[in-house]
């Protein structure tokens, strides 16, 4: 066993570099690494293990957990148009044509063409948007139509996921009309009492608990509390009668309307993506090499056929409020299927709700089509200028999707923070603030003040105030040990230059001199010379 973990690793960190070197994503590597270990060590039968298809199902319920974290009810009312009108009919348009192929055409079983209809639909959220935020693209026009669509497709795994244990359910017996009757009243009452439940405990109890950790100024309990949280909606979901990732997304959605969504978020991510890792790792022991190989014109047929279905679909959509760049842009970035349907094809494959082969031919035409996107992402640009010519349309606007932009950005609300605050509100000069101590941040939420909780020694809390390659940062922190770890995290931001630094002491300056900043202010130096002035002034007034 030490030795499968120990070569797993190994092929995950070698084969993830060597992707890394020309823009694909570790999900590809996962998969990758599970299909060898499956054919170095012979475990094929591994794959179908309780315990470890449990723990690979957490990786999904934590990335579940976290995309209720983005959907807040103010998020959703911003991008409303995209989200439920391009969203549900990307989806409801793509699923009845596939459908429609896949049942009336292919003569495939019914079941089998319902989960393919699901899951053709679906694009790849983690690496759609991880490419758009790295080029600023997502607040471009078309980048807020990719993700309009995306979410709503994020929250249609919800219904997919129902859907799948309905069919699991009804296929493993349930047949007769009373039956099925029973099965959908039970479904709904346990529904009910599911979100009801969490929705009380969110309203009443959530933001209590959480304030009463962040007042222990423990990190190790508020990652303890938040892993209880996701964890713990999971397997109330479970109590229930239902999957894992519905209780983890209820619980995220609620946690998204307190003031700590984004430190959730933060400290979460490494979690969900251990997990995830294990989740894609499972996916690729299931592909089979000989049904590649026996498959390959069949694919060589049907990626592409897939491309334009949901190339031709979104292209339509998008018609009514975009110009024609914009169209072709949405429309080539969501052409692929997303990590989610490797996740339906694996809950309907244990179910016995999609036939084997069809399941296999899925995973294998997902997988290609994820390796293919970041090459559609690099060139998105020549790939639309073959359709048409970028001085006939000029796609000029440009949307904010995080918080509005500002011209500073405070990092540390304590006095020396403050005054800096005062002093650019009087010259009317925008900003906005980070900090970490949950008093100091309520004192700031009542003033009126601009300012979102979070640590700033965490990259994904930086990056929601640091939308601007211009902007300036003020480092007011008070704690020597975090400044260095901090004043490097921003450097890989913005440019040194627009790094202001207060620090105490000359020692405090010298432990962060390797990192070649240009402002840094030592507070001792200033009050020296001002003691200075004022002694040198009254020696001369005595003269």
């Amino acid at each position: 066993m030490l030795s499968i973990i120990v070569t797993t690793l190994l092929l995950t960190l070698i084969i993830n570099v060597l992707l890394k070197k020309i823009n694909l994503p570790p999900i590809i590597g996962y998969i990758f690494t599970g299909t060898m270990i499956t054919y170095i060590f012979g475990l094929n039968d591994a794959v179908n293990n309780k315990d470890l298809k449990e723990i690979a199902e957490f990786g999904i319920a934590f990335l579940m957990f976290t995309i209720g974290l983005e959907l807040s009810i103010i998020h959703l009312k911003d991008i409303r148009y995209e989200v439920f009108i391009l969203g549900s009919l990307q989806i409801i348009l793509t699923g009845g044509a596939v459908f429609g192929i896949a049942y009336l055409l292919l003569h495939i079983d019914l079941y089998s063409s319902i989960v393919i209809s699901m899951v053709i639909p679906l694009s790849s959220t983690a690496i759609v948007l991880k490419s758009l935020n790295e080029t600023g693209e997502i607040n471009r026009k078309y980048g807020k139509n990719g993700l309009g669509i995306l979410i709503m497709q994020d929250i249609a795994v919800i219904p997919i996921l129902l859907i799948i244990w309905f069919l699991s359910t009804n296929n493993n017996g349930t047949t007769e009309e009373s039956g099925t009757v029973f099965v959908i009243f039970k479904m709904m009452f346990g529904g009910a009492l599911l979100v009801g439940t969490l929705v009380f405990i969110g309203k009443y109890l959530l933001e209590p608990f959480l304030t009463e950790i962040i007042k222990t100024k423990s990190d190790e309990l508020f990652i303890t509390a938040i892993l209880f949280l996701a964890i713990g909606s999971a397997h109330l979901a479970h109590v229930f009668g239902f999957s894992l990732s519905m209780g983890a997304f209820i619980a995220g959605m609620l946690i998204a309307e307190t003031r700590y969504k984004h430190q959730v978020e933060t400290d979460l991510i490494p979690f969900r993506d251990i997990l995830l890792g294990i989740f894609f790792i499972t996916v690729g022991m299931q592909i089979k090499i000989d049904i590649l190989l026996q498959d390959i014109y069949l694919l060589l047929l049907l990626i592409p056929a897939i491309f334009i279905i949901k190339f031709l679909v979104i292209y339509y959509i998008t018609g009514f409020r975009n110009i024609r760049r914009t169209r072709l842009k949405t429309a080539v970035i969501l052409v692929q299927i997303g990590e989610f349907a490797l996740a339906v094809l694996e809950l309907s494959s244990t179910s016995g709700i999609i036939k084997p082969e069809y399941s296999q031919l899925l995973i294998i035409t997902t997988v290609i089509s994820m390796i293919l996107t970041p090459m559609l992402l690099l060139n998105l640009g020549n790939i639309v200028d073959k359709f048409i010519s970028h001085s006939l349309e000029n796609e000029s606007e440009e949307i904010n999707l995080g918080m509005p932009p500002s011209s500073v950005v405070i990092l540390g609300f304590g006095e020396f923070g403050q005054n800096v605050a005062r002093v650019l509100n009087s010259h009317h000069i925008s900003y906005s603030i980070i900090e970490n101590n949950i008093d100091t941040y309520y004192k700031g939420m009542e003033t009126g003040e601009h300012i979102i909780f979070g640590n700033a020694g965490k990259k994904n809390i930086l990056q929601l105030a640091l939308i601007n390659w211009n902007q300036k940062v003020v480092v007011a922190i008070n704690n020597p040990k975090k400044l260095y770890q901090v004043c490097e995290m921003i450097s890989h931001i913005v440019p040194v230059d627009n790094i202001i630094v207060k620090v105490h002491s000359e020692q405090e300056k010298e432990d962060i001199r390797d990192l070649n900043l240009t402002n840094i202010i030592v507070e001792n130096n200033i009050v020296s010379k001002a003691v200075l002035e004022i002694i040198t002034n009254d020696i001369f007034n005595k003269k």
